[in-house]
């Protein structure tokens, strides 16, 4: 399995992510919430990442936890990428006020990806 996490994976129109804040369910798992919308004509998954300013006021800080975010999710997406019928537009946001550790965030997102596979399947 390919575990590239290239541009054409990366949700980056606004129409989508404002349709997903609008229409979307979501999967909680602390510290990470996840939006998520199945998407007709998308060919694969488009993931995007945010980590809210008002709770890490350093751009540094937000940096790290997205490729933190990232790199769980490029890890995991296998689990989600083995449902071949839906495609998804997902955006994981994160919930804590403090840093936490990687394996914690690796935990949340492998949890988050099982529960979407079998809430649609």
């Amino acid at each position: 399995m390919n575990q590239s996490f290239p541009k054409t994976q990366k949700l980056k129109s606004r129409k989508a992510i404002a349709q997903l804040f609008d229409e979307g369910k979501t999967v909680t798992k602390f510290p990470i919430k996840v939006f998520y919308l199945p998407q007709q004509d998308y060919l694969e998954n488009k993931a995007a990442f945010a980590i809210p300013k008002r709770n890490f006021k350093l751009a540094v800080s937000r940096n790290r936890l997205k490729r933190q975010l990232r790199e769980a999710y490029r890890l995991k997406k296998e689990t989600l990428e083995g449902n071949t019928s839906t495609k998804f537009a997902l955006l994981f946001l994160y919930l804590g006020k403090t840093n936490v550790p990687y394996d914690q965030i690796e935990k949340a997102v492998t949890v988050l990806l099982k529960k979407l596979t079998d809430e649609n399947n």
